[in-house]
């Protein structure tokens, strides 16, 4: 059993914990390139669905992998760099409806989002329905894609979509570059609705089960990595000022005209001296098992795999700077939620990466 300890709790945290502290422990090994980690709600208390890079997404049961995957495309998925399969959701009436979707980078370098239907455990390719087609203007796999998904509570589909490498198109209200965006993915031809502009690349944002709010991790250019924050009930779009700010900074970049005032970042963190930086979204933990950490918004660096928190109350941000959680061993690419609001994380290589989930030592 692996277990890496996370450092640097609060001192109201430590004293919580009655001499506890958190632990990131092997749940899995084996993995390939895994970037992102489903659950349905309520249906299947007991799985766990990885994805894979390639094309794969994997059943996971009690800890323990299953042979046969649960979706295999491969053959339409282009997998290299930035590119390749990146989420799953579930409906949230999933044991009922079996629907659920995907995003990945196809063979023509552009966005798919796909709904899919189960049977018997497994997915039906046959049952394969494009939701959404992003048209990548830079036909690059190093390439801003964005491609998380997330139902809301509000039972719509959320699809965080990058710039594309073309900065000014997140601030075009007609382009889905640079965006979040919310789909009826119930619908067969379902019309894009605007939640936010003005992002980069927004690898990985999250929903609190709590409140609704919206958390959004966005990729940084040259400067700073930042979380974005849309209050559950605010007035959208909200704009969060890509390509003109980036963090706090006002950039030279060229951009169209901004139509609302941007909205500032709930926080940042500098890109690092040497190395590379690359924010990591996660969520609001809101599980039982962690009490330390409850009700504060964890986040990680992919490069550093440095994971950190802080909390948010009344729509306020909580602490003058973020605070140090801990880390794990290599790239840290992705959180995931099991049905009970448990925490997990996924460390990437390309060979022999694991699933960790966070819980209490002494």
């Amino acid at each position: 059993m692996t277990i890496v300890t996370l450092s640097g709790v609060s001192p109201s945290a430590r004293a919580a914990s009655a001499g506890e502290s958190v632990a990131l422990v092997k749940v899995v090994g084996g993995l390939r390139a895994p970037v992102d980690l489903g659950a349905p709600h309520r249906s299947q208390p007991d799985r766990l669905y990885i994805v894979e890079q390639a094309g794969l997404i994997r059943i996971l049961v009690r800890g323990k992998l299953l042979a046969r995957p649960f979706l295999d495309i491969r053959r339409l998925v282009r997998a290299k760099e930035l590119a390749g399969l990146f989420s799953v959701a579930f409906d949230p009436n999933y044991g009922h409806s079996r629907l659920f979707v995907v995003a990945y980078v196809g063979r023509d370098l552009d966005l798919h989002v796909v709904r899919y239907r189960s049977r018997g455990g497994v997915a039906m390719p046959g049952t394969a329905h494009e939701l959404l087609h992003v048209a990548m203007p830079t036909k690059d796999t190093n390439n801003h894609f964005g491609g998380d998904l997330a139902f809301g509570r509000d039972g719509q589909l959320y699809v965080s979509v990058g710039d594309g490498s073309t900065p000014p198109a997140a601030q075009e209200a007609d382009s889905p570059l640079g965006k979040l965006i919310r789909l009826d993915a119930r619908a067969d031809a379902p019309k894009p609705v605007l939640v936010a502009l003005g992002l980069r690349n927004p690898w990985r944002f999250s929903f609190d089960r709590a409140t609704g709010n919206i958390y959004i991790g966005d990729v940084g250019a040259e400067a700073w990595e930042e979380i974005n924050f849309v209050p559950q009930g605010a007035d959208l779009p909200v704009n969060f000022g890509w390509p003109r700010w980036e963090g706090h900074m006002r950039t030279s970049l060229p951009s169209p005209p901004l139509r609302t005032p941007p909205t500032r970042p709930l926080t940042v963190y500098p890109h690092a001296k040497k190395g590379c930086s690359s924010v990591v979204g996660g969520f609001v933990y809101r599980g039982r098992a962690l009490p330390t950490l409850r009700g504060r918004y964890l986040f990680a660096d992919f490069c550093t795999a440095e994971i950190r928190s802080f909390r948010v109350e009344g729509g306020k941000f909580h602490g003058l700077r973020t605070e140090r959680v801990g880390r794990i061993d290599g790239l840290f690419v992705s959180f995931g939620q099991d049905v009970r609001g448990e925490l997990y994380g996924l460390g990437y290589t390309y060979e022999r990466s694991q699933l960790y989930r966070f819980q209490t030592t002494p």
